[in-house]
């Protein structure tokens, strides 16, 4: 398929503009491009059958089965997007006087509320725009909370081997030394390690539970107050918050403070590059760090700006939009179908790993939560079909392969994330698939290695892209 520039004609277009009735004010010559701005030029028509022709090729949750481990990938419900797209949130400005968007302030409000009471913690911001941006805004709660009570010795922050990749950069960015300490061979914290590196100097434990492997760690209020106990803040990862929502809060399990993936959990649009939302949560002691206006009010509704507040992590107050959708999510859902969702999902992983079982190494033997991790050594040494082949063998049968090689500490790994969302005849043909594949692994190594053959791109050299990446098109 052809890129949108190279199918441009010079001086093709089309008007869909008006013509300007106010008057046009040039930039002055300093500010100018030197350079003409290059755009591809084509008709309505070119423009259209163009991004058509890329969403034939892409593969979303509204094409087939989306098991990406950690990621979430549940069905975006149509009720969100017709309630989302409702004129009284649609057009507004984010600089109006707030008289005039009371009803919108009470959907902020309300959104914090169920996240609260979700969560177990007492108050959310919902400014940050994405997961790993809520990350960054919990690690400068911390810094922010330790700074104020004067104890700048505390700069280091303890992360387990097997968290998301996210939790050490963050820690990172926010000016912190990040401690790493190796899991058990369970896949859970080994408390004895996590004794020897705590101390004064903790600033606090970046954890998520159920961990990386899918396991709630039975040790988690011992592990909260490990640290507590060494004056440190936990922080809770809200990326496997689906395994749990509405039957065990983190807020008490012992942390401090949390982020929610608006895009995993609570079902709003995940991947393409967003529009994305990472709130953050904490406990009273941390709430008067956090970013960005809030509101207040119960019957009439004002921001505020907290006493201490870290500052903005963006412009205005989060992206609005995708908290509708969460909070239309949430009030769908209601008490009793929030606990229902995560026990279907818990449920749906364990039913495939149990019918995996006989094929396919599960990297630990006991019950998980919303997801497993398979390991495919043992597959590839016997036969040289390696984690990546059977991802791509599932690509020419039209089902998005799961998470490759992570948890960095499960080799040739394999994360397979069900949700809730898919129902059991889906979960059978995914494990027949599966299945299939592992049978082909012996009988006919070699048509795997040249999967997939079915897809609008073949098997890249992805060595090279990562090592010689193309990142814009060169006129």
């Amino acid at each position: 398929m052809s890129l949108i520039f190279e199918k441009s004609i010079q001086e093709r277009g089309l008007t869909i503009f008006e013509a300007c009735d106010v008057p046009i004010i040039e930039l002055p010559v300093a500010q100018s491009r030197k350079i003409d701005l290059h755009l591809p030029e084509l008709s309505e028509n070119d423009i259209s059958r163009h991004y058509t022709q890329l969403e034939k090729k892409t593969h979303g949750v509204n094409d087939g089965f989306y098991p990406l481990g950690s990621c979430t990938m549940k069905y975006n419900p149509r009720i969100n997007e017709e309630i989302a797209g409702l004129s009284g949130f649609t057009n507004i400005h984010p600089l109006q006087p707030e008289t005039t968007v009371q009803g919108c302030l009470e959907v902020l409000k309300t959104a914090e509320n169920c996240l609260c009471e979700i969560t177990g913690m007492d108050a959310v911001s919902l400014q940050p725009a994405a997961g790993a941006h809520g990350e960054f805004a919990g690690l400068m709660l911390i810094k922010a909370y330790h700074e104020n009570r004067g104890d700048l010795k505390r700069t280091k922050i303890i992360v387990p081997d097997s968290a998301h990749g996210t939790n050490p950069a963050s820690a990172t960015m926010a000016g912190f030394e990040v401690i790493s300490i190796t899991s058990l061979a369970d896949g859970c914290v080994d408390l004895e390690k996590l004794k020897a590196v705590v101390g004064e100097d903790t600033a606090g434990l970046m954890l998520t539970n159920p961990n990386t492997v899918g396991l709630f760690d039975k040790n988690i209020l011992e592990i909260t107050k490990i640290v507590h106990q060494a004056g440190g803040l936990n922080y809770y990862d809200g990326a496997n918050l689906n395994a749990i929502m509405g039957i065990v809060r983190p807020g008490d399990m012992g942390f401090d403070v949390i982020h929610v993936n608006l895009h995993k959990t609570f079902s709003t649009p995940h991947g393409g590059g967003g529009p994305g939302s990472g709130p953050v949560g904490c406990k009273s002691q941390l709430a008067a760090f956090l970013p960005g206006l809030m509101v207040t009010g119960e019957e009439f509704f004002a921001f505020f700006k907290p006493e201490k507040t870290i500052g903005n992590m963006k412009n205005f107050y989060g992206n609005f939009l995708v908290v509708v959708k969460a909070l239309t999510y949430m009030l769908t859902l209601g008490k009793s179908g929030i606990p229902e969702a995560s026990r279907h999902a818990v449920l749906n992983a364990n039913y495939m790993m149990a019918k995996l079982a006989d094929c396919y190494d599960m990297a630990y033997e006991e019950h998980c939560m919303h997801e497993f991790v398979m390991s495919l050594s043992q597959l590839k040494k016997e036969t040289g079909i390696s984690a990546m082949d059977i991802a791509k063998g599932l690509l020419d049968n039209d089902i998005h392969p799961p998470t490759m090689y992570f948890p960095l500490i499960v080799e040739e790994a394999l994360m397979v994330e069900p949700t809730e969302t898919e129902s059991k005849e889906v979960l059978d043909h995914a494990i027949s698939i599966l299945k299939r594949l592992f049978t082909q692994s012996h009988e006919n190594a070699e048509a795997l290695h040249q999967a997939p053959i079915k897809t609008a791109v073949r098997r890249l050299d992805e060595l090279n892209a990562a090592r010689n990446p193309k990142l814009r098109y060169l006129f």
